[in-house]
């Protein structure tokens, strides 16, 4: 009887206490790693943060590569490359001599990494869709316009840098930083290029033409160099014929000798006439001065 008393007595735990206390154990772990993931951000290379609150708005703070930490909901970050990225930019500009040129820009920009909160809420996340193409057209139009056209290919250098202590002057005032500048490419009108290209080819025919003159000049004194040598060495000979008749029997020797070793190098056989090769030496009669 005892025994059963104490049967009665006895509180038998209730069914399910076990499994609810291990769900609330799951549910709290989960809370609490969905809440710690949502206090994490993280700042990859090259890039800053700035953190927008709901009660704040913008927070004046930069936030540099690495994680850092954020209260949930009331706080989210807001990512910028602050990398160097290109703008390629084209404009049709007027030149100081009314010629028309196609210019292409190229220009390396980036936020500026201590201004982004300025920067986001002055220009958005698109900053450079909003500010450069305007800033980058008017800067070019109002440098190009103090060259001519010719002095912009041989001046290309100072223009580009022109434009880049301007460009860098107007992108300050909203808070960008202009790292390069360069001219990629750089074409003529229609009508002005073929005007230089008329220009060039009248001055080739005009060098053309001075050289058939230069040409002819030369030829002209050649001409009477020759013509003056000539009537110098038939006035020598006549005096050397007049002095000494022998020198006619010298210089047909002479060319005997010549005809003689021109045929000893030939690799034919050659069966001629010695007198109308001159080699008929033995014919020859040696007169002297004296015996005239």
């Amino acid at each position: 009887m005892e025994n059963m008393e104490k049967l009665k007595n006895m509180k038998m735990p209730r069914p399910g206490g076990a499994g609810l206390g291990l769900g609330a154990l799951l549910g709290a772990a989960g809370l609490g790693i969905y809440t710690l993931s949502n206090c994490l951000f993280n700042v990859e290379g090259g890039h800053r943060a700035i953190v927008f609150n709901r009660l704040m708005g913008i927070k004046e703070d930069v936030y540099s590569e690495g994680t850092h930490l954020m209260i949930p909901w009331f706080e989210r970050p807001i990512i910028y490359d602050v990398r160097l990225r290109p703008q390629q930019i084209s404009s049709a500009t007027g030149t100081r001599d009314l010629q028309t040129v196609n210019i292409t820009l190229r220009v390396l920009s980036r936020p500026s990494p201590h201004k982004l909160p300025e920067v986001y809420r002055q220009l958005g996340m698109n900053y450079e869709q909003r500010v450069l193409p305007s800033i980058i057209t008017e800067t070019l139009k109002s440098v190009v316009a103090q060259y001519n056209a010719s002095e912009l290919l041989t001046m290309r250098e100072a223009v580009a840098a022109e434009v880049m202590r301007r460009l860098r002057t107007r992108a300050t005032y909203f808070n960008i930083e202009m790292d390069d500048v360069s001219i990629k490419d750089l074409t003529f009108g229609k009508d002005y290029t073929q005007a230089v290209e008329s220009k060039q080819v009248a001055q080739q025919e005009a060098e053309r033409a001075k050289f058939y003159v230069e040409r002819a000049e030369q030829e002209k004194k050649s001409a009477i160099i020759r013509a003056q040598g000539e009537a110098q060495s038939a006035k020598l000979i006549g005096q050397a014929i007049a002095n000494n008749p022998s020198f006619i029997t010298l210089r047909k020797i002479e060319a005997a000798r010549h005809i003689g070793h021109v045929i000893s190098r030939s690799q034919n056989r050659v069966f001629l006439n010695t007198d109308s090769l001159l080699l008929n030496l033995g014919d020859m009669k040696v007169e002297s001065a004296r015996g005239r």
